[in-house]
């Protein structure tokens, strides 16, 4: 059992990769320099740790041979939270993931992503071309990203501790303060970017063309949205997690073993 903790918490320190607009970004690494690349991109106010180190995949991964790079975006985890909504748009956010790409010379590469991780990845899909060969895109919904999110409550639970009444609202602001370290100023600055523009992101009509594996939990809200994206993507698949919601679904031991036979097939 200790084995097992120790291989759960096992972060490395890590390396900081500076983007275009200067922004740090944390990212870490697993795994042989040589071997076939995963990279790992989280969900929102969460990190790498948070999301794949303690839910099992960073160990599955490097159990079956593969070099894992997990990347913190901005705003969160070690990696630099400035406030400008500007920089938090989700091209961005792909732009950040494909400068850690081209740090690390990687020319070619999985993908797995959840929730924003998975929008992020939606994007990188189509921003990369090649570069990603195929991805595991996890809890992705259709619409305007984080659209029922009361910005201005928020700001006011920032400024002077009023409460937040909307219970779509409070949800995001205990998920945010769930993690030690988060930066709400960030995660405002994120929704803000992310939803600027109020048009669909992902949009439907604009889906990827290398194969994607999406998975939702049967019980998460989003599930019918993240079917009608799987549907518009070519050359994907979809896998209902039995039993899971948004916020446990990675702990899944059958979303773990549908993503590894997925990603085997690349």
């Amino acid at each position: 059992m200790s084995d097992l903790l120790s291989s759960l918490n096992n972060l490395p320190a890590p390396q900081f990769v500076e983007v275009g607009d200067g922004v740090g970004l944390a990212t870490y690494s697993w795994g042989e320099l040589d071997a076939p690349v995963v990279v790992l991109v989280h969900g929102f106010a969460s990190s790498t740790a948070d999301t794949w180190l303690h839910t099992g995949w960073v160990r599955m991964l490097e159990r079956e041979g593969y070099r894992i790079l997990g990347i913190d975006l901005r705003g969160h985890g070690a990696s630099q939270k400035p406030h400008d909504a500007d920089g938090y748009a989700v091209g961005s956010l792909a732009r950040d993931v494909e400068a850690v790409l081209d740090t690390f010379l990687i020319d070619e590469t999985l993908y797995a992503g959840y929730s924003l991780g998975a929008r992020v990845g939606w994007q990188v899909l189509r921003d990369l071309g090649d570069r990603i060969t195929r991805a595991v895109l996890g809890g992705v919904p259709d619409g305007i990203p984080l659209d029922r999110l009361d910005v201005g409550q928020v700001r006011r639970y920032i400024a002077d501790g009023t409460p937040v009444t909307d219970p779509a609202t409070q949800s995001y602001v205990e998920l945010a303060e769930r993690v030690a370290g988060n930066d709400l100023d960030a995660l405002l600055a994120l929704a803000e970017g992310m939803r600027s523009s109020r048009s669909i992101d992902p949009d439907p009509a604009q889906a990827p063309e290398q194969p994607v594996l999406f998975a939702t939990g049967s019980e998460d809200a989003v599930i019918e949205g993240s079917r009608r994206l799987a549907e518009a993507a070519p050359q994907s698949s979809f896998f209902e997690i039995p039993g899971r919601h948004h916020f446990n679904a990675l702990g899944s031991k059958a979303f773990r073993l549908a993503a590894l036979e997925f990603l085997r097939a690349g």
